[in-house]
């Protein structure tokens, strides 16, 4: 069922035709008609996707490679009788599945968000009857009538237009209102932003009335068709994900091979089928790093954490380290790059340029020459082309909070605001000078008068068009006077517009005239006064902030629907364009097929007139080249995207509800330069993962060679699964944990994004883990075989050395795990409170463990003396005292570190 007649472009039919297809009139359908369209059509509503259920969430954890292997740890203990063991391990294992559940039940549900641009009632006409009914009950010829202040409830073909104008940011992504023109010729391909005919649902009009035929509802409006664009992204992995995952399948490969390995080998020295199964239990609990989903969560949880103070509001855990992998940055223009407050920066008096400083809506700044700073109201024409902006404009600025924010249309705010810094006021010049008529602004007319009562008669205060009221002005406003406008002074004046809109300045003519009657008519002869020119200037730090982030190997792209002209000057302006670069028109990417659109992507800095389809192909088209895609959004046309995109960022303040939802990143504080701050936040978060799956994979390795030693050597078990599982919770937790505080490396900025394909244990990372488990675990036999061939206490004594050599080793291979610099450099030492608090805790709780008896015989550990804990303590020292040597040897060899490397 569709709410729409298919394939139909209403934008470029006439009223009578649109009327002729929908099968209705200007009296609007009959309540039966109505009735009958309602039950073929279906409400007009959006269709919202169940969301996915707790029990789908719980199972997702439940599939993980880790929880796998620990439950088939916890079945082998409980097989072989050791209930102690099983039970320890089936805790771990519901405290990771906890966790896990936890953190990811939330649900992200666009379509959802689709319900709060509902529109609760609408006026139509029924029988040509004027009637107010509740909006779900439109259908497709309908006859709607709208006015100033309302939300458009469907999308509809104008049947007449009075000075209409709305607001379509959401959609188009234009921050200017749109003008409306019910007889408008338009050709089918005409981009939605310039489909003056036609008003759509979600968008606001800022002025007027009109009266509309519907001619779709429900999802096959606009915004509806957007969310289905939407709903048919599937949720996807992010790069962390993926690579925890291809983690976890090593992790198989590895304690499978290992465990194969041993039961050859206690095989072939004739052990028992008990002792095999305790054997394969120990190399099972040693090989699965238990604290890696809980420590990996916890480091995503800290950026969350140290980003929200810094108004970055991430909703989805694993989206933290994926910033850190962004290789493209791809954005809306409008009050992202730049303020998205309309500012009045320039007037061009007849042989004079003043600008005016001052962003946005705050009436604060200065009017300023090339010799300086100027009184406005000193100058004659100045004060003239000022007074006619505060008459002729009908919206204004108010104070919120500590903003300043637009009343009404955003060039009549801009020119509210220009009028506050001079130390005017318009409702003090209306009491002076009264009004007593107006022409309204047109299309058609392309300008607007006021008239005001003055002491020396009528005066009329013209803004407009530049060439409109150029045609309409016979004398110009000169620094003596008013002066004849003769032909070379026209274009001269011309020549002015022309350079301000060459700047990207939308721009404004403004004129005067004495005249005797309040009426259009009495528009003739007027005297040309200034130029305005009007930006959207840049918002504050986005400059530096896409220079860092070049200077960090990350490309920023704007994606606007603003005209190509515009979004070329914007991309100067910021710095956004490298030699070669080019803009790229909506209407060209329509053109492309899939695979010239991957090629032209990577030449390209920017995209103008695009369409929600086409943001999204755009951004499968960086994907698809191997790029990690941000895109940042706050409209309905940006929703699609920021889903598609491997991490979406919306803004929280002017962000849609849809847009909101659709994203895994919210700007609180809707700055651009806010993701930056995220990003770096993200690269740190993912160096810290790789520092504690360094740690825990070479703590880990040291225990499965001890054993794998032992078993080689013919020697007996030198450790068991609930001492191996002790130390695993302890010495592999707690400093993992510290590990997951880290501060950032100096030059986390300055380095290029990682590979998106490169996984999170690379060839030089594997390297180094195997060489430090090499070492804690030789230390561990020696010890375990001083212990065997020395010990009164025979092997209850040498697998207490054994087990509390491997457990110090591990404490102080922390150091070998925080940076590329050695840890004892005065910047590094105590930059991690955390770091040397968790030495002394876990180093405390060892002691502990073979001090305290029941500890002790729970664990099945002998007491140690004095001699057994300095050989313990100076075997366990060994790779602490050789990795921080090399590490000292390195930075001597080098000026400085590189990005981070544990070896």
């Amino acid at each position: 069922m569709t709410n729409s007649k298919p394939s139909v472009s209403w934008h470029s039919l006439a009223a009578a035709e649109t009327l002729a297809v929908l099968d209705s009139r200007p009296e609007g359908l009959s309540p039966a008609e109505a009735a009958d369209r309602l039950a073929r059509y279906g409400p007009n509503q959006f269709q919202v996707s169940r969301p996915v259920s707790a029990w789908t969430v719980l199972l997702g954890q439940l599939r993980s490679v880790i929880v796998l292997l620990l439950g088939a740890a916890g079945m082998v203990a409980f097989y072989t009788g050791d209930v102690l063991d099983g039970a320890a391990i089936i805790a771990v294992l519901v405290l990771n599945v906890g966790i896990g559940f936890a953190t990811e039940l939330q649900a992200r549900r666009a379509m959802a968000a689709l319900l709060a641009l509902e529109v609760a009632r609408a006026r139509v006409i029924r029988g040509g009857q004027l009637m107010d009914i509740e909006a779900p009950n439109l259908v497709p010829g309908d006859v709607l009538e709208v006015a100033a202040g309302d939300a458009v409830p469907a999308d509809a073909r104008l049947l007449e237009a009075i000075e209409l104008r709305t607001l379509e940011a959401s959609l188009t992504g234009e921050p200017m209102p749109a003008e409306k023109v019910a007889d408008a010729k338009l050709h089918n391909d005409v981009p939605l932003a310039d489909r003056a005919s036609m008003i759509y649902k979600a968008t606001t009009v800022v002025a007027g009335r009109g009266r509309a035929v519907v001619v779709a509802t429900g999802m096959a409006t606009e915004v509806g068709r957007i969310g289905a664009l939407v709903s048919g992204i599937p949720e996807e992995q992010t790069p962390l994900e993926r690579r925890l995952d291809a983690l976890g399948r090593r992790l198989v490969a590895v304690a499978l091979a290992v465990a194969g390995l041993v039961a050859w080998l206690g095989m072939r020295q004739g052990m028992a089928v008990g002792e095999l199964l305790q054997s394969a239990l120990a190399l099972a609990v040693a090989a699965v790093p238990e604290g890696l989903p809980v420590v990996a969560t916890i480091a995503m949880a800290v950026g969350v954490r140290r980003m929200a103070r810094r108004r970055a509001l991430i909703r989805h855990l694993p989206v933290v380290e994926t910033l850190g992998s962004a290789t493209t940055i791809c954005t809306d223009k409008t009050g992202t790059l730049t303020a998205g407050e309309m500012t009045a920066t320039v007037i061009q008096l007849d042989n004079l340029e003043v600008s005016i400083t001052g962003a946005g809506y705050a009436p604060e700044g200065e009017f300023r020459v090339k010799d300086g700073r100027i009184d406005p109201l000193a100058d004659p024409r100045l004060e003239a082309a000022i007074r006619i902006c505060a008459l002729s404009i009908r919206g204004g600025v108010s104070r919120v909070g500590d903003s300043w924010a637009a009343v009404g249309d955003p060039t009549e705010a801009a020119l509210a605001a220009l009028v506050g810094k001079a130390g005017l006021s318009r409702s003090t010049l209306l009491a002076e000078w009264p009004q007593v008529g107006e022409v309204p602004f047109t299309s058609e007319r392309m300008f607007m008068a006021s008239f005001h009562r003055t002491p020396s008669g009528l005066l009329a205060c013209v803004k407009g068009a530049p060439r409109r009221v150029l045609q309409l002005s016979s004398r110009v406003l000169t620094n003596s006077g008013s002066g004849e406008l003769d032909d070379p002074q026209r274009q001269l004046l011309l020549n002015w517009n022309s350079r301000l809109a060459a700047r990207g300045l939308r721009v404004l003519a403004l004129a005067q005239k004495q005249v005797s009657s309040a009426d259009e008519a009495a528009l003739g002869g007027l005297t040309w006064v200034a130029l305005v020119g009007l930006s959207d200037p840049p918002a504050p730090g986005v400059r530096e902030t896409i220079a860092t982030f070049r200077g960090a190997g990350i490309r920023t792209v704007m994606l606007t629907g603003d005209q190509r002209l515009t979004a070329e000057r914007i991309a100067e302006e910021l710095g956004l364009r490298s030699p070669g670069d080019t803009i790229l028109d909506g209407s060209e990417i329509d053109r492309l097929s899939d695979p010239e659109l991957r090629d032209r992507v990577q030449r390209t800095a920017g995209y103008s007139r695009v369409s929600p389809e086409a943001k999204l192909r755009i951004i499968s088209a960086y994907q698809a080249c191997g790029e990690v895609v941000a895109m940042l959004g706050d409209g309905v046309n940006d929703a699609a995207a920021l889903r598609k995109a491997d991490i979406g960022v919306a803004m929280g303040r002017r962000g849609t509800d849809m847009a909101k939802e659709a994203a895994d990143l919210i700007l609180e504080d809707d700055q651009f330069p806010t993701i930056a701050v995220a990003v770096e936040e993200g690269r740190v978060v993912f160096d810290n993962i790789r520092k504690f799956v360094f740690y825990l994979f070479s703590c880990n390795l040291a225990e499965i060679l001890v054993l794998l030693g032992a078993g080689a050597g013919g020697f007996p078990l030198p450790l068991l699964p609930l001492q191996i599982l002790w130390l695993n919770l302890l010495t592999d937790t707690v400093p993992a944990l510290a590990l997951a505080v880290e501060p950032a490396e100096p030059e986390i900025m300055r380095q290029p994004p990682r590979n998106p394909q490169e996984a999170i244990l690379s060839a030089p990372m594997i390297k180094s883990i195997l060489g430090y488990a090499l070492l804690i675990s030789g230390c561990t036999l020696l010890a375990f075989w001083w212990g065997l061939t020395h010990s009164l206490h025979s092997t209850l004594h040498a697998t207490t050395l054994a087990f509390m050599t491997l457990a110090f080793a591990q404490i102080f291979h922390l150091g070998n795990a925080r940076s590329a610099s050695p840890v004892l450099a005065p910047a590094r030492v105590a930059s991690n409170r955390f770091a040397l608090l968790a030495v002394v805790i876990t180093g405390g709780l060892q002691a502990l463990a073979v001090s305290l008896p029941p500890l002790a015989h729970t664990l099945r550990l002998s007491p140690l003396r004095l001699e057994d804990w300095a050989m313990v303590l100076s075997l366990a020292a060994i790779p602490a005292v050789l990795g921080q040597g090399i590490k000292v040897f390195r930075r001597a060899a080098t000026a400085s570190p590189s990005h981070f490397s544990v070896s």
